[in-house]
């Protein structure tokens, strides 16, 4: 959000508008895989650590939270770090 109290926030950011789009891109595309995992919630035999939809999901989700991390101001860095969740992954 442009304006702070438009709505609930987690996180305050500085952005650039090339880095705000890459960062809904990130979000949009979680939302598109989301479809990928509803339809796989219904093949029960496929466990969630074997299933390559949440795989891509966790990865994206790092991607974003790597990004909140690089654009945050020191209280979303401070979060971020100590939810220690950039540590355990590595994105490309």
């Amino acid at each position: 959000m442009t304006v702070p109290n438009a709505s609930p926030w987690e996180f305050m950011i500085q952005a650039t508008d090339d880095e705000i789009t890459r960062l809904r891109q990130l979000f949009d595309f979680n939302q598109e895989n989301s479809v990928d995992d509803f339809l796989r919630t219904h093949v029960p035999f496929v466990e969630y650590h074997n299933d390559s939809t949440n795989d891509i999901h966790d990865e994206n989700l790092i991607k974003v939270y790597e990004m909140i991390h690089q654009l945050g101001d020191e209280e979303a860095r401070n979060h971020i770090e100590s939810m220690d969740i950039l540590n355990n992954f590595t994105s490309e």
